[in-house]
């Protein structure tokens, strides 16, 4: 009993919505991992399908999981910090539902982040699934980041950043709480692993263990943009939204609350600032864009 009720080293987070093809399959491979001194903090953001009853059924059979249904759809950024908040672990990593993880990912970014202080996010290699496990390729992230300056770093996400696989690596808990967590709206993620930067390195484990699945239904696939500010933030579905100008802020917020020295606060303003002015035209365009939408919106109130 009092095994059971101590604190575990490791929070796993998975958000569920509407999964019941792959939740199973996700948490089994949890199940598996050779590191056992972790939690599984399941958060179902109301799901309509046999999500629950799939959870549900795990957690009964294993105390390391944990299943927390919201009352209500919080969209993909407030279930992510639902899990969060759930979370009792020194180290903390989210996974996806529809994902597949390898028995050793807890293992090898335990050993990291044990072993570097200055390390705060432990990341295997991703390997592209289907819909049905087949792989499809390797994925290099290119962002094996350990230079001491969080400038570099910095700039090493804005350079290579593109599926977001990292925002999946093992975390220093107490740290990651620090910053915005996952935002409510699209490309959410983008602003995380940006902060995270400045916070520490970022360290790639060479094996593949994070098994990505790549599928219609998936986040990454949409493309109509009402339906991705949807998964988000319900709530926000037929606001306008300017995604550039509002990653932008993001940026220069976690920028000026970063514990990190005025020079390198500097350095990473400007190099922000480039990047806008290499995006100008994209900027200014959604700008015009929104200038539109909004006058159509006061023309048929």
């Amino acid at each position: 009993m009092e095994e059971r009720s101590r604190k575990p080293r490791v929070s796993v987070g998975m958000p569920v919505y509407n999964c019941e093809r792959y939740v199973a399959e996700a948490i089994e491979s949890h199940l598996r991992q050779t590191y056992t001194d972790f939690e599984l903090v399941i958060t179902d953001n109301a799901s309509t399908d046999r999500s629950e009853e799939i959870c549900r059924a795990y957690a009964s059979r294993d105390p390391r999981i944990k299943y927390h249904r919201n009352p209500e759809n919080l969209g993909a950024g407030g279930n992510f910090r639902r899990c969060f908040e759930l979370a009792q672990g020194d180290y903390f990593r989210w996974t996806p539902s529809d994902d597949v993880v390898g028995p050793e990912l807890l293992e090898l970014c335990v050993e990291v982040l044990d072993r570097d202080p200055s390390v705060l996010v432990a990341y295997p290699r991703t390997r592209l699934i289907d819909a049905n496990g087949r792989i499809l390729q390797d994925y290099d992230e290119n962002l094996h980041l350990i230079n001491d300056r969080p400038s570099a770093r910095f700039e090493g996400v804005m350079r290579n950043l593109r599926l977001c696989n990292l925002q999946y690596g093992l975390t220093r808990r107490e740290v990651l709480g620090r910053t915005g967590l996952m935002r409510s709206y699209t490309g959410g993620d983008i602003p995380l692993i940006l902060e995270l930067s400045l916070y520490g390195k970022f360290y790639e484990v060479p094996e593949h263990l994070f098994y990505r699945r790549m599928h219609e239904s998936a986040a990454s696939a949409m493309k109509d943009e009402k339906d991705v500010m949807n998964l988000y933030d319900p709530k926000k579905r037929d606001s306008i939204f300017l995604y550039h100008w509002v990653h932008l802020g993001a940026n220069l917020k976690s920028i000026a609350r970063a514990p990190i020295s005025f020079s390198e606060k500097i350095r990473c303003y400007a190099l922000q600032t480039r990047w806008a002015i290499w995006d100008r035209s994209e900027y200014f365009q959604e700008l015009t864009g929104a200038m539109g939408q909004a006058a159509r919106k006061l023309s048929n109130p």
